[in-house]
């Protein structure tokens, strides 16, 4: 069924969603969810959107039934961590790949998708600050260097303070959203160390098989209702949170060798977990 006019916003999420159907399940659901709730607010009262709308939710509920014993599914904590991870995976490749100087269209690709899973994770609520930082980041770098490349250019490597550009025509957005860079160079390093690896180092790994460890979502079991105390600390469900973040912030850092930026947030977690304070 065509994508109504109106709700060409979300066209690249459910294509998103559509390549992760088979790859990533979990992906696809919340990549759809996100699109009906868009959606929704865009126009749910033309008869072709209610047509498509209605379309997508039956999707959704097929989806749930067949993902109904995967706790990224049944608890919010896990999908939000689920889906951050991948979006972050994507990123760090992809900010690898810039900072090597190797650009080409899977890195672009990369940059954009973490971007739009970005989005996605709005479903759980609000974004939070660093979020909304890398997504504008990655859409920045999208749009600059496709548009290098499609003019015979160079991209520089790394973060450089450049004037707004738009991303509509570089992937064929039509929702009249702008990519813009940040005032002044955002460094993703500071929360997501990649090192600096040269062409022969390291084989850039295809974005498109990205695959989640293990071990990479919050516990099933993570307290998430009842704050109990640590000594005369009491920690809250958000403590919790952050803390499980900074964990996962740690072993993604670690897929990448960095050790430093792996102990930093290890060390976050546990005066957070040890004092209540970040």
């Amino acid at each position: 069924m065509a994508l109504p006019q109106q709700l060409k916003a979300i066209q690249h999420h459910l294509r998103t969603g559509q390549e992760h159907e088979q790859r990533d399940p979990v992906v696809a659901y919340y990549c759809r969810l996100y699109s009906m709730q868009t959606g929704m607010k865009l126009d749910s009262k033309s008869p072709e959107c209610r047509k498509f709308l209605v379309k997508l939710m039956d999707q959704l509920e097929t989806m749930k039934k067949e993902l109904g014993d995967n706790e990224s599914i049944t608890q919010e904590i896990v999908g939000h961590a689920h889906i951050e991870n991948y979006a972050l995976k994507m990123f760090l490749y992809a900010d690898n790949e810039d900072r090597s100087g190797r650009f080409n269209k899977n890195m672009i690709k990369s940059f954009y998708t973490a971007s739009l899973l970005i989005d996605v994770l709005s479903v759980f609520g609000e974004l939070s600050e660093e979020n909304i930082q890398h997504r504008k980041y990655a859409r920045w770098k999208a749009t600059h260097i496709h548009n290098c490349l499609k003019n015979g250019e160079t991209p520089q490597p790394g973060p450089i303070g450049m004037d707004g550009e738009a991303y509509d025509d570089m992937i064929g957005t039509d929702d009249g959203s702008s990519a813009q860079a940040p005032s002044s160079p955002f460094q993703p390093r500071s929360s997501f160390h990649t090192p600096d690896q040269g062409p022969g180092n390291t084989a850039a790994p295809n974005s498109n098989n990205i695959q989640i460890s293990p071990g990479a979502h919050a516990p099933a079991n993570t307290p998430a209702e009842i704050p109990f105390s640590t000594g005369d600390v009491r920690l809250t469900p958000e403590d919790f949170t952050r803390a499980q973040k900074y964990c996962k912030y740690a072993g993604s850092a670690l897929q990448y060798e960095d050790v430093t930026t792996a102990i930093q947030n290890l060390q976050k977690a546990l005066k957070l977990l040890s004092t209540g304070k970040e």
